[in-house]
């Protein structure tokens, strides 16, 4: 990062600042275009097999079980090559989240009718074989599979940050071989984010990180779904299985935020048979309660932090580098970008609720939210990424077409 620094300072002088705003997205974007990949936290890992992995032809039963003994929020899916070109074949050509797996699975048993109050969710997936059986290759035509958009350890952070920011549904970059589409590690949201911050300081980045929220349109660009206190879990967990974000838990008389329910929340159900018999009937008062007491030391999210390279797609992390509170993270509109970051790196949670003086919710800033901020192609539409963006979303069948992803 000092390089890029010293690499842009020694380019950018002369009459560089005449352009104002473009001068600095220029500015930024040549910073962020000299950062390897390789330097994220985490994007390579020491393991020759930095994650778990499911077959293509598996099942849902097995996917869930594998991750969930593994403590993996993800995994990479893997397709039995049979090929004279051997490694040169992609091996791995797809990422899956437990959370997408377990709110798929509990739509379904919601259709048939099960006996599910005296058995575990493992048990009574088991006994819905057109469930549990379903192959992970057939999700793909339900778009549960994670977009796999890979990079390069020899790419730059210019080009990851393209993928998050262009993308509303990519929370994890896989880092492949030069050679092959074989995934050695990941860029998560999280780790771009611990980047930017050990960049406090530069002027082009404290520019915009030191903004107010109340400057940036997302603050009231929409609101988080939210759910009464008295409603029930299983009201969230549906509402879950097709919003990608986190659910509101408000106080009916107050009106005020007293938790919430996150995407990688439905393990839970895993870890504790009885929220699982029980859900249709604990409310998310009681949710709430149980979450944070479980959460009591322990801080978990999809994807998380990327301080523990071991396993950067742990379902769940334990130790004083990762306190747990149990309470959702807030910020206020007057607070400014870089304390939004602060909170959400120290968290290792992808949302903040944008709360007024009175607890009640006004907005939502996320991960995705501020790297987007900081993509250069949110500034100056007139950057596309280059031949290796346009290259990854001809093959998804998409363009950039004046600063937006165009699905042909």
């Amino acid at each position: 990062m000092e390089a890029a620094a010293g690499k842009l300072a020694a380019g950018s002088g002369g009459g560089g600042k005449a352009a104002g705003g473009e001068y600095w997205s220029e500015a930024l974007k040549s910073f962020l275009d000299h950062i390897p990949v390789s330097s994220v936290p985490g994007a390579l890992q020491p393991s020759a097999s930095p994650a778990v992995e499911v077959k293509l032809e598996g099942s849902v039963r097995d996917a869930i079980d594998a991750m969930y003994r593994s403590n993996a929020a993800g995994a990479v899916i893997v397709d039995d090559v049979r090929s004279s070109f051997g490694k040169f074949v992609d091996r791995d050509i797809g990422v899956i989240e437990l959370s997408s797996l377990l709110l798929w699975a509990l739509e379904e048993l919601g259709k048939v009718d099960s006996n599910d109050d005296s058995s575990d969710f493992l048990s009574t997936l088991k006994q819905q074989p057109q469930i549990a059986d379903t192959k992970i290759a057939w999700l793909a035509k339900l778009f549960l599979w994670e977009p796999f958009f890979p990079v390069r350890s020899s790419d730059t952070l210019f080009h990851a940050m393209l993928l998050f920011s262009k993308h509303h549904r990519l929370n994890v970059v896989p880092v492949v071989e030069s050679m092959n589409s074989s995934v050695i590690g990941f860029v998560t949201q999280s780790a771009v984010m611990e980047l930017l911050l050990q960049s406090s300081g530069l002027e082009w980045l404290n520019k915009i990180a030191d903004k107010q929220l109340s400057e940036f349109r997302f603050t009231n660009a929409r609101k988080p779904v939210s759910l009464y206190s008295d409603q029930t879990l299983a009201d969230a967990l549906h509402i879950l299985s097709n919003e990608k974000m986190g659910i509101v838990v408000i106080d009916r008389k107050t009106s005020c935020l007293i938790g919430s329910v996150e995407c990688n929340d439905p393990y839970l159900l895993l870890d504790d048979s009885s929220l699982f018999k029980n859900r249709k009937t604990t409310t998310l008062e009681q949710f709430v309660k149980l979450k944070n007491k479980s959460d009591n030391g322990t801080a978990k999210n999809s994807f998380a932090s990327a301080c523990e390279c071991q396993n950067i797609l742990a379902l769940r992390r334990t130790g004083a580098g990762h306190p747990g509170t149990g309470l959702p993270v807030t910020n206020s509109k007057s607070d400014t970008l870089k304390q939004a970051m602060e909170k959400l790196a120290a968290s290792s949670t992808s949302c903040s609720f944008i709360v007024d003086d009175q607890g009640h919710v006004e907005g939502v800033v996320t991960s995705r939210d501020i790297i987007s901020v900081f993509s250069p192609p949110c500034m100056d539409s007139r950057i596309d990424g280059g031949t290796f963006f346009t290259g990854a979303l001809e093959q998804a069948g998409c363009h950039v077409h004046n600063g937006q992803m165009i699905q042909k």
